[in-house]
């Protein structure tokens, strides 16, 4: 049997007309066929099995719109996120668990609450913005804000908001709201330490960088930039090789390359960097390298201090350790050559005296006068040996006069011409208005010979020697590397374009006994002398050399407050008589001293009284008394020191003079170099001729 479907106006006719059927009275009715019962029959049964399938689909319905309902409970009230619909007033209307959860306000107590009233004054007018855009556009709506809970505690959340109308067609908006108080507590402290990183780098006295794996800066702290002087973005994009002269940027490059190829390639070193100024700073570089997940190095940062200071303090506490030990060996250098060179001087003055005194009796075609004179010779170069050995260690007898360095050096410029040759050019270039020197006048003749000799070796053939004087102050950095005084100087500049010389040499150039030169052909002696003469008088020398480029001595000689004394004519031509008649009394403990200049001076005509010791000297005085005109005696003796001797014969030879003698010079007879009035000297080893015409001089001078 086929069913018919029923429309949905079919039954309620079918119903219509059962009923009109059914109001007719039996007596009005036509009875109805067989036929006609049963097709109303049929009919009506199949009426009543399409109203139960509608049944069935509506209590299907039914049972869908159940579970739908139910879905939406769990897909709104139970969703992790909170959801509110709001009116177009914004007042809530409905809000899901997690709302109330996340605001911590029951259901109950948000419907009908405006969404305004729920977030802190402070971010109302993000919410209003947002809120009116929504309204006016229709367009979804983002922002993030904090809400107040139930208890005052502020929470921030996402708010993402839409519209969507309901059945009458009524604007409602939906809201979702997502807790983000989490994530924005983390970007606080993020911040906060972003900040405090900030003032911790900035605080620091290095500087923070970071470079890629090309070793290229990606980031360089205002301390960096600040220190070199250039900006921040200057370095990005740039090494710090670029910061570094050739030679430095080579020689720190090998080095950081052996570090990366190590197995903890940790960063160490010191270099030098350039800044924009063109000052050289030292930096102290340490980093570390910088790997992605996987292990591959990404690059290298760490930190650079500025060690300038100090590196500087440690050249100069380098320097003069340096300084220090020098001075150590020339101080022992010193003591030996002052106590070798008065017994050394003793015999010198015997071998001179006696050799000297037998060429006198030998005729010149004399087969033994040849070798007398070889000897005699020997005898003087041995004495210039041990002369500039006193002179190096500051025990040589000086007599300093107030002098004009200029009038000194003229003096000096043909004797240095020939000592040069021909083939070197001397440059004279003296200063207008120098200051005059304190200073004895041989020490000159002296410094100028050795430090032209000196250069005149330095030159291969031909070539230039300059020298010029000038005044200068000398300030507290200029004298700083130079362990000098400040105040003012007088320079001698002797300078050559020869050979020049390279650091090591420089380091030992005023070392006794130091030479660069061959075998035979230099003592090593000419520039401690040099030194010696310098500081004796209170000086320092600046040596400026270059390998290729030539050298440049620079003597610094104290300025002197006095007037230059001017030497008069008669004074230099007068001349003493070799003999005399006066008594003289000669104290002298070495024997052979004593006896040579015992008869000397009686072969001489003067009276002589012989003592071997003070004790002896003092006995003859009380004997002579007045008697006793000249008192030559040595400076160091037992019992008593030549000075000490002198002074306590004073009294009882109220006429004596004394002339003093000696191998070297103590600070007893000459303390700074300056005698007392009245006092004489002559150092040994002396010539016949030199001892009888300091005599006659000492006698004659009133």
């Amino acid at each position: 049997m086929t069913i018919k479907k029923l429309k949905p106006g079919d039954a309620a006719e079918l119903l219509s007309h059962t009923e009109k059927t059914a109001a007719h009275s039996p007596e009005d009715a036509v009875p109805p066929s067989p036929e006609e019962v049963g097709r109303m029959l049929h009919e009506l049964r199949s009426h009543q099995f399409e109203l139960e399938m509608r049944n069935e689909e509506l209590q299907r319905a039914h049972l869908e719109l159940e579970t739908a309902r139910a879905r939406y409970f769990d897909l709104y009230d139970l969703a992790p996120a909170g959801y509110v619909t709001v009116s177009e007033r914004g007042i809530i209307l409905e809000a899901n668990l997690a709302a109330s959860t996340l605001l911590g306000i029951a259901r109950g107590s948000l419907k009908n609450k405006p969404f305004s009233q729920l977030i802190i004054a402070a971010d109302r007018d993000i919410y209003e913005i947002h809120r009116r855009r929504l309204v006016n556009t229709g367009e979804a709506q983002t922002c993030e804000l904090r809400v107040a809970k139930a208890d005052g505690t502020p929470v921030w959340i996402y708010v993402e908001a839409l519209v969507m109308p309901d059945e009458s067609g009524t604007k409602l908006y939906r809201a979702i709201l997502s807790n983000i108080d989490g994530r924005k507590r983390t970007e606080e402290a993020l911040r906060e330490s972003e900040e405090r990183m900030r003032d911790i780098i900035f605080s620091m006295a290095d500087w923070v960088w970071e470079v890629d794996e090309n070793g290229v800066y990606t980031y360089v702290s205002q301390k960096g930039a600040d220190l070199l002087g250039y900006s921040t973005d200057e370095f990005l994009g740039r090494t710090p090789f670029d910061f570094m002269q050739n030679d430095e940027a080579r020689r720190v490059s090998l080095l950081f390359a052996e570090i990366a190829a190590g197995k903890e390639p940790i960063v160490d070193l010191e270099n030098w960097a350039v800044s924009k100024g063109g000052e050289l700073i030292c930096l102290r570089t340490n980093g570390v390298p910088v790997l992605d997940s996987d292990g591959n190095l990404k690059g290298y940062r760490g930190v650079d201090r500025n060690i300038t200071g100090r590196k500087r303090e440690e050249e100069e506490r380098a320097l003069l350790e340096a300084q220090l030990h020098q001075a150590q060996k020339m101080e022992s250098v010193g003591r030996l050559a002052g106590g070798v060179a008065h017994d050394f001087n003793n015999i010198l003055s015997v071998i001179l005296g006696y050799t000297e005194m037998a060429m006198g009796k030998l005729d010149l075609t004399h087969p033994a006068y040849t070798d007398v004179k070889r000897v005699h010779r020997a005898a003087e170069r041995s004495g210039g040996l041990i002369s500039q050995l006193l002179t190096f260690a500051r025990k040589e007898v000086i007599v300093p006069k107030v002098l004009d360095l200029n009038d000194s050096v003229k003096g000096m410029l043909k004797m240095l011409q020939r000592l040069i040759g021909e083939n070197i050019q001397l440059d004279w270039r003296p200063a207008v208005g120098l200051w005059p020197v304190w200073m004895d006048p041989p020490q000159i003749d002296q410094i100028l010979a050795n430090l032209c000799v000196n250069a005149r070796d330095a030159i291969a053939d031909v070539g230039m020697i300059s020298i010029s004087t000038e005044n200068r102050t000398c300030d507290e950095r200029y004298c700083a590397g130079l362990n000098a005084e400040t105040g003012d100087y007088v320079l001698l500049i002797v300078g050559d374009d020869g050979c020049g010389m390279d650091r090591e040499t420089q380091s030992h150039l005023f070392e006794p006994f130091f030479t660069t030169k061959e075998a035979g052909k230099g003592t090593g002696l000419g520039l401690a002398t040099v030194y010696g003469a310098v500081t004796q008088n209170g000086g320092f020398i600046n040596v400026h050399s270059e390998v290729g480029r030539g050298t440049v001595f620079k003597i610094h000689l104290p300025r002197h407050a006095g007037e230059v004394a001017r030497q008069t004519p008669a004074a230099k031509e007068r001349v003493h008589t070799m003999y005399g008649n006066e008594t003289i009394l000669v104290a002298e403990d070495d024997p052979d001293v004593l006896q040579l200049t015992t008869s000397l001076l009686a072969h001489q005509g003067y009276t002589v009284l012989a003592a071997a010791s003070p004790g002896d000297a003092i006995r003859l005085a009380r004997e002579h008394g007045e008697a006793i005109r000249l008192l030559l005696t040595d400076v160091i003796m037992p019992e008593m020191n030549g000075r000490e001797l002198a002074s306590s014969l004073v009294a009882s030879c109220p006429r004596m003079k004394c002339l003093f003698m000696s191998g070297y010079t103590d600070d007893i007879i000459a303390p700074h170099g300056i005698f007392a009035n009245g006092f004489y000297f002559i150092a040994k080893p002396f010539s016949l001729q030199g001892l009888v015409e300091r005599v006659r001089e000492v006698l004659d001078d009133e």
